[in-house]
């Protein structure tokens, strides 16, 4: 069952050690069939080097194992509920990779201060609140998408455009089209949030980058006039202008 799928997501997952996201097994890779309505993530607790193809678990989006031999990831509630609440995205990584983990740590926003920022993130990544002491003991990874999906809906954040959030105290969740552009954005978080810390321990200065760089910055690879790379709309006739 999903065999394609199962294998895309294994190669997403064993990308995560490799961009040094994760430490230990502390990070799952998720990615959906929309169509079947069943989604592919990592195996519980297995070490990344011990891991094989066929260990990947087939989820539906009632939470049920429908194939495998393996529990599912302990963070499979959570992205089951980010499936059914964020409908475009097709595939989710969660980690705790340090620089990003400082941030849901102080409970803040990774800022956008800079176009590494920008390409990637249409606004500064939002910092979900806390999870409540009830919200913990009911049902914790279930109320961990909850409260990010309400965090999204209370500001107003398009998750297409923002495709990341950080869970106070907890760790950052990406998302995308697909399990390997999931882990690209999860790689971006990362890198954005050493950029932010460093940015903020050099000065006590405002250091968003004003709304028209960031325009620029994440339509030029984004959007129906993007330039940016080899396939967009305008990438061949964008460089006509720069003569």
């Amino acid at each position: 069952m999903l065999e394609d799928l199962k294998k895309g997501v294994y190669d997403a997952n064993m990308r995560l050690p490799q961009l040094g996201l994760v430490t230990f097994t502390w990070g799952n890779v998720s990615a959906i069939d929309r169509d079947k309505g069943l989604f592919v993530i990592k195996p519980s607790g297995v070490e990344y080097d011990k891991m094989k193809p066929s260990d990947m678990v087939v989820v539906d989006l009632d939470g049920k194992v429908v194939e495998g031999d393996m529990n599912p990831s302990s963070d499979t509630p959570t992205h089951t509920y980010l499936y059914n609440h964020f409908p475009n995205i097709g595939g989710i990584v969660h980690t705790h990779s340090p620089w990003a983990v400082s941030f849901a740590a102080a409970k803040m926003d990774i800022p956008a201060v800079s176009t590494t920022h920008a390409d990637t993130f249409y606004g500064d990544i939002p910092c979900a609140p806390a999870l409540t002491k009830k919200q913990i003991e009911e049902a914790y990874e279930l109320n961990t998408g909850k409260v990010i999906v309400d965090e999204f809906e209370r500001r107003g954040v398009d998750p297409d455009a923002v495709p990341a959030v950080l869970v106070s105290q907890h760790g950052p969740f990406a998302w995308g089209p697909t399990a390997d552009k999931a882990v690209y954005n999860a790689k971006v978080l990362e890198v954005s949030a050493e950029i932010s810390y460093h940015a903020l321990q050099l000065t006590r200065d405002e250091t968003h980058v004003p709304q028209y760089l960031l325009d620029k910055h994440y339509y030029r690879k984004h959007g129906k006039n993007a330039y940016y790379g080899q396939n967009n709309a305008k990438s061949k006739s964008h460089a006509e202008h720069e003569k």
